[in-house]
């Protein structure tokens, strides 16, 4: 089992910054990707960006140039970070920290909500 909790988030106004981070402990061994997700209201949960354990990257074309996900691989924990910049109302959403094992199997944060708004 894996666990996953998530900080950060809030309201902040266009243009703004926000930084989410995400703590992933228990059998952290076989965690390959993390990644944050999200879901606006109305919409599918989309893929914001992801990282693998090698530090290979993935991002939304709608985030790139603007967010920046790391990665920090303790012994018994790994912590994601996504520094959100220049953030817009569409960027608004429910964003969950996601984890995928090599076995395949997906973990889920209890979600953050994100508001940008003036």
């Amino acid at each position: 089992q894996v666990q996953l909790v998530e900080s950060g988030g809030g309201l902040v106004q266009p243009g703004g910054s926000l930084r989410l981070s995400c703590a992933a402990s228990g059998r952290v061994f076989q965690i390959y990707t993390m990644g944050w997700y999200r879901q606006a209201p109305g919409k599918l949960r989309e893929l914001v960006a992801e990282v693998t354990r090698s530090d290979v990257t993935t991002y939304a074309d709608s985030v790139k140039g603007r967010f920046t996900i790391s990665r920090d691989n303790a012994k018994t924990s790994i912590t994601i970070n996504l520094q959100m910049n220049s953030l817009k109302p569409e960027d608004t959403a429910v964003y969950y920290c996601s984890s995928r094992t090599y076995g395949m199997e997906a973990y889920w944060g209890q979600g953050t909500q994100v508001t940008v708004s003036s």
